[in-house]
């Protein structure tokens, strides 16, 4: 097998385990665990205060990467500190299932 099947392959692979991984997020759970996230963001991930974020409709895989960037202490400025003591919390799962859950609402609401 050449280098390129082997990349190509390797994509393949890759893709499989990243839907496997959003597969297996459960956006009920993510609910359940959201209740602290809506005194920023909102009972709906719809955001009342102009400087938070809406998180309803954002795409799964975007909302996972900030939280964990937060938790890493990755990202910095505004609110950081909040979301970092908010993130440090949360289990790989957890971070999933909250992913999934404001990803399945609504954008406008």
């Amino acid at each position: 097998m050449s280098l390129k099947h082997f990349a190509v392959a390797g994509l393949f692979a890759f893709g499989a385990m990243a839907s496997a991984t959003a597969m297996a997020a459960d956006a009920e759970a993510g609910k359940a665990k959201a209740a602290v996230c809506a005194a920023c963001h909102g009972q709906n991930g719809i955001s009342q205060v102009p400087i938070y974020p809406n998180l309803a409709g954002q795409k799964e895989q975007y909302l996972a990467a900030s939280i964990k960037a937060y938790k890493a202490g990755q990202r910095q400025g505004g609110q950081a500190p909040v979301m970092q003591g908010q993130a440090m919390a949360l289990s790989d799962d957890d971070i999933a299932n909250l992913a999934a859950y404001f990803s399945s609402l609504p954008a406008g609401g």
